[in-house]
């Protein structure tokens, strides 16, 4: 099996996961495109999706699945019970970076609008010490240099990701070189500092399931008890 393959499996028994009639929050990435691709094909059994980026909601209408904006689906109490999507790493506490495709923000946002975050990845984004893919963090363009100076006082190499502007009309950098043995503070450090929109790790609300694809088949993991 390719890699693509695995994606396709990951998110294909993510289907599994969700509940009929009631909204489905989407993320984005690659992985995240093929679980689009197969909730297209039960779009009927779903009340519709919340998506958490541009190019997910474009893909969502073109597998003929209803979108809704996540302000409308709270005003309207409609039932969120699960969130899916990928990630660039997961360690064995179910804590992430993500934003590799520059959605952080809004996936962020999505995802602690819905009771549970199912994570669907491939085995090659398992590490045992969160780091080894650059730490994304979406920052207001007047404080770039500012945070990157901070960024840099952690012992990281900040670089703009050039030509990219995010759905929130800002722009990220991308933090080489940590070691993060403590993702959640460092989430609550990053995320303090001015000029933060949000910082890649998910470590203070991990995922609830991940499904990983491997060779042998899709492996279910989730927290303890």
């Amino acid at each position: 099996m390719n890699q693509d393959d695995l994606k396709r499996a990951a998110a294909r028994a993510a289907l599994a996961e969700l509940v009929p009639d009631t909204l489905v929050g989407v993320g984005s990435g690659s992985t995240v495109n093929f679980f689009i691709e197969a909730l297209g094909e039960q779009a009927a059994r779903f009340a519709g999706a919340v998506s958490s980026s541009e190019r997910s909601t474009e893909r969502l209408r073109a597998a003929g699945v209803r979108v809704f904006d996540l302000n409308e689906a709270v005003l309207a109490g409609m039932a969120r019970p699960v969130y899916v999507d990928g990630a660039d790493e997961i360690d064995p506490g179910r804590r992430m970076i993500k934003g590799g495709g520059g959605a952080l923000t809004r996936e962020k946002i999505v995802a602690g609008a819905f009771d549970r975050f199912v994570c669907i990845v491939d085995a090659s984004k398992q590490v045992e010490t969160l780091g080894r893919f650059p730490l994304p963090i979406e920052v207001i363009p007047m404080a770039r240099e500012l945070v990157a100076a901070r960024a840099r006082l952690l012992g990281g190499s900040p670089v703009l990701r050039e030509g990219f502007v995010t759905d929130n009309g800002n722009q990220i950098l991308d933090v080489a070189g940590l070691a993060i043995s403590d993702p959640v503070a460092l989430e609550e450090q990053i995320d303090h500092w001015p000029g933060v929109v949000t910082v890649g790790l998910f470590a203070r609300a991990p995922a609830s399931v991940v499904l990983v694809a491997t060779a042998q088949g899709v492996r279910r993991v989730s927290a303890p008890g």
